[in-house]
């Protein structure tokens, strides 16, 4: 037996050295490649010499097993020299049945923040049961935030009592999303430190441009991120604290990115309420080809050529929240400044209305649903595609008006929100 895999050790240089002007070597970021025994960013000779080994010795390494059959043979040896030759072949992904089992369920961690605004320990947990995924934390970043309170965020950080379930199985039940989520309507989703997602807005602006931070009535929700005539008092990460004391992420959270070492890599951030994984900023070129190279994925949203009917151009009026109080202001509104000023454009980017696509991902080989946190807008995603329960993210149902402050989106306002309602959850103000 061995004598034979002598033999084919010699064919397989030759074979490769015989076509040197072909000869790949195949580079790949940090993370477990199919072929890549020796796990060091690419597969070349080095891997062909220890899956021979694997052989020799009747030895697994799941790396190894190209095939995916469980067993480690001459076929794989065929596979990882082709692979060198001729390249890895496109992989395809599509929709199925999607399972997270095992993927960063066991995380513990206790970590002091002596950043000024925090003082305090930031806690968290992922673990799981047979069904579901389970975080507990109390909402305390693991990084560096801005100064809080401030001028234009009157709130201090404060730990959260943060508990919640998302299944395993996640499974894509609507095609253009549920829009009931964020704000009162609960977390859309959650960072690995247990701090949510959040990216609307309790601001809005009526048609003669008085406006309002907090509570504010009118039908033009305004945004957080991507202008400067409204101020939320939002830091590095792109986040803020509400009046609750919850610290939370409107975008990309910067910090959080460098303290999980992403550098120019696909890394998860955290997870959606309805089980799919988030990752923030790079993906692949090509979703379904692993091999293909890193680039920053692209939403579908943009802006409008033109404002919709009645859109205010002028900041007349700041009634309420950070700053209100301020009459007379004259100051102009651009583009960009509110929700309704997007329009997502099917195929115009590289995600979907959702900020999500299917895709490979460094957890997940075979391809999975995810969303994104992006440096446009929509910077996190204003729907969900998958199923999630009431004690995580709203039910998917917008909640009454009678059940919020006066201004916040509900259904029965009349309004039919972006980022709140939607034709199938709030029929009355979606017709």
């Amino acid at each position: 037996m061995k004598k034979i895999f002598i033999i084919l050790i010699t064919l397989t240089f030759n074979l490769i050295y015989s076509h040197s002007s072909n000869y790949n070597i195949y580079e790949f970021s940090n993370r477990q490649t199919l072929g890549d025994i020796n796990e060091d960013g690419e597969i070349n000779i080095q891997d062909v010499i220890l899956l021979i080994n694997l052989v020799l010795n009747n030895e697994y390494d799941d790396l190894a097993d190209l095939n995916s059959d469980s067993i480690v043979n001459v076929l794989d040896v065929v596979q990882i020299v082709n692979i060198i030759l001729y390249g890895a072949e496109n992989q395809e992904c599509v929709e199925e049945d999607y399972l997270t089992v095992g993927i960063l369920t066991n995380i513990s961690e206790q970590i002091y923040n002596n950043d000024e605004s925090i003082n305090a320990y930031s806690i968290y947990s992922w673990s799981s049961d047979e069904l579901d995924r389970i975080l507990s934390g109390n909402g305390i970043p693991n990084h560096e935030v801005g100064t809080f309170p401030n001028a234009n965020c009157p709130n201090t950080i404060s730990e959260q009592n943060v508990n919640a379930n998302f299944t395993l199985f996640p499974e894509i039940i609507l095609d253009e999303g549920d829009y009931g989520i964020g704000g009162p309507n609960g977390a859309s989703a959650y960072a690995l430190n247990s701090v949510k997602f959040d990216p609307a807005t309790a601001g809005r602006c009526d048609d003669d441009g008085v406006c309002s931070l907090a509570q504010g009535q009118g039908q033009w929700n305004i945004e957080a991120l991507g202008h400067d005539t409204f101020d939320f008092g939002d830091d590095m990460n792109h986040a803020h604290v509400q009046p609750s004391g919850e610290y939370h992420y409107h975008g990309i959270p910067e910090l959080l990115l460098d303290f999980l070492g992403q550098e120019e890599n696909m890394v998860l951030v955290g997870w959606a309420v309805d089980g799919f994984p988030v990752y923030a900023r790079y993906g692949y070129l090509d979703a379904c080809d692993a091999n293909s190279e890193i680039t920053t994925p692209q939403p579908s949203w943009r802006l409008k050529d033109e404002p919709d009917p009645g859109r205010p151009e002028i900041l007349t009026e700041l009634s309420g929240g950070p700053g209100g109080g301020q009459t007379n202001l004259d100051i102009p509104i651009p583009m960009g400044a509110f929700t309704q000023d997007f329009e997502y454009i099917e195929g115009y980017g590289d995600l979907d209305e959702c900020n999500g696509r299917i895709g490979i991902t460094p957890e997940f080989s075979e391809g999975i649903y995810y969303y994104m946190v992006t440096d446009e807008f929509p910077y996190f995603s204003r729907c969900l595609k998958g199923e999630f329960s009431s004690g995580n993210g709203g039910g998917g149902n917008p909640p009454n008006c009678d059940e919020v402050p006066p201004g916040a989106p509900c259904c029965g306002d009349g309004i039919c929100g972006v980022g709140h309602e939607n034709p199938n959850n709030c029929p009355e103000d979606c017709p």
